[in-house]
């Protein structure tokens, strides 16, 4: 037998519970203290608007006549700072309006079920407090789902839909269920802050300077694991159920810029041909990149947005 693996025998069952225990306290504590200061060091950005009895944060740049509106993916914590490479290539053509849903960026949280109904209610109502009434919807990943929704609500304003690797009616996977109980527990802990300041930082070498990258660090420890962004992680499944089978209108133009090496999601481009050739304006991009494509690709992806709402007018 193993030095090694004699010695695990000889340490009591109860004496590595309770080093367990002492180790998950003490992250535990670590974690609140930490949350509570490093609230004080987040600087505001962006314009809060009144949407019901809460405020939602936006970020406007450009000031031109045609508007696109940014949504973000599930789970991003700072859409008005992740989405500024993407708003730097766009404000010399477009008014670039991102807006970060409640539970995200410095948006206030809110206890009304994250159905793609309730946010797409929410988003319009940011809108139409801006003024902002006739635009192009731009969508990253499980915006393409929200997307759906939103098109058919309020179809006389949106004058077309670009997808950011955007998610798609039917996608496998799309309906499987988030341990969110388990997400809640680690952060509570101080599990995930821990494993956070152990990788490397995903905005490394990306055009963000040192102040915006410390800034989503913040932001990803306050908001990734906030009752808002948990719930919409719950209904995630069943907001991919509703919209089984469903598609944009015909007459919409629809531009989706799509991983073209995704092997997470069986025939991910193809699902995309499929979802451009289902209206009478439709057009897919492959990209080489990762999933956030506007983190490296925001200059392609504005040169070909310009490109397609161009020739859409």
């Amino acid at each position: 037998m193993k030095k090694s693996t004699r010695l695990a025998l000889l340490i009591p069952p109860a004496a590595i519970v309770g080093v367990l225990a002492v180790t998950l306290a003490t992250t535990a504590t670590v974690n609140a203290v930490a949350t509570r200061a490093e609230a004080a060091e987040i600087t505001p950005y962006g314009e809060r608007v009144p949407v019901g009895d809460r405020s939602m944060n936006v970020v406007i740049n450009g000031d031109h006549p045609e508007t696109i509106v940014l949504l973000p993916g599930l789970g991003t914590a700072a859409p008005g700072l992740d989405f500024a490479p993407l708003s730097d290539q766009l404000d010399d053509t477009y008014r670039v309006v991102a807006v970060e849903p409640f539970g995200t960026g410095l948006s206030d949280q809110t206890d009304e079920p994250r159905t793609a109904a309730n946010i797409a209610r929410e988003v319009h109502t940011a809108l139409e407090y801006l003024g902002v009434d006739r635009y192009t919807l731009m969508g990253h990943s499980i915006s393409g789902i929200y997307a759906l929704t939103y098109v058919e609500a309020y179809r006389d304003e949106v004058t077309a839909f670009v997808g950011i690797d955007s998610s798609v009616p039917d996608q496998p996977g799309g309906d499987a269920p988030i341990a969110t109980d388990s997400l809640a527990l680690l952060d509570t802990l101080g599990v995930t802050r821990a494993l956070r300041a152990f990788t490397p930082d995903p905005y490394e070498g990306l055009p963000y300077d040192a102040s915006a990258r410390e800034q989503m660090r913040l932001l990803a420890n306050v908001n990734s694991a906030a009752p808002t962004v948990l719930d919409e992680m719950a209904h995630a499944s069943t907001n991919f159920a509703d919209a089984s089978g469903r598609r944009f209108a015909a007459d919409l133009p629809v531009l989706l810029f799509v991983r073209e090496a995704d092997d997470d999601v069986e025939g991910w481009v193809d699902l995309h041909r499929t979802q451009a050739a289902s209206v009478d304006r439709g057009e897919v991009v492959l990209m080489a990149g990762e999933h956030y494509l506007h983190h490296t690709l925001s200059r392609e992806i504005a040169q070909d947005t310009r490109r397609f709402l161009e020739a859409s007018r």
